[in-house]
């Protein structure tokens, strides 16, 4: 068994009675560090991430599943790190997104739904000698490379 998958199956027992609570990724970095990010449908508390790296941490000492000096870090992904799953997506309806796809092309509106297979954005379109115009456009998450949240500071 590979550390990450350990590594999954204690954060989900960890978890397993906070159905607002899910895993983002759990990665082992060639530098050492175990890096498990975390996220929930309202956020995920700095006290949540402690419960779960001091259960993680705890059963991999116990089970001596690293052999190697290792850093666990526990937290949720960065403000500007790209959305993965489709829950992330999910938390985000409201929120002005920048896409970018596989082909190239950048995207950028306002996110308005999302299912299994695509996400629809509010995107703000004008044409030449006309008034800005909102439409809607269905990105299929297969086609789409990254996807960020742009913060607003106004």
């Amino acid at each position: 068994m590979q550390v990450e998958d350990r590594v999954i199956e204690l954060v989900e027992e960890k978890i397993a009675d906070r159905d607002d609570l899910f895993i983002v990724s759990v990665k082992f970095l060639k530098n050492g560090v175990l890096e498990i990010l975390l996220d929930g449908d309202q956020g995920i508390s700095i006290d949540d991430c402690v419960k779960v790296s001091r259960h993680v941490g705890f059963h991999l000492e116990e089970e001596n599943v690293i052999e190697t000096a290792y850093r666990l870090e526990v937290s949720s992904p960065g403000i500007d790190s790209p959305l993965e799953l489709p829950r992330q997506y999910q938390k985000n309806v409201g929120r002005n997104v920048k896409v970018k796809l596989a082909d190239g092309n950048k995207r950028e509106g306002k996110l308005v739904s999302v299912s299994d297979s695509a996400i629809v954005i509010e995107e703000k379109v004008k044409e030449k000698g006309k008034k800005a115009v909102d439409v809607q456009t269905e990105l299929p998450l297969d086609q789409i490379k990254e996807t960020k949240v742009l913060i607003s500071f106004k």
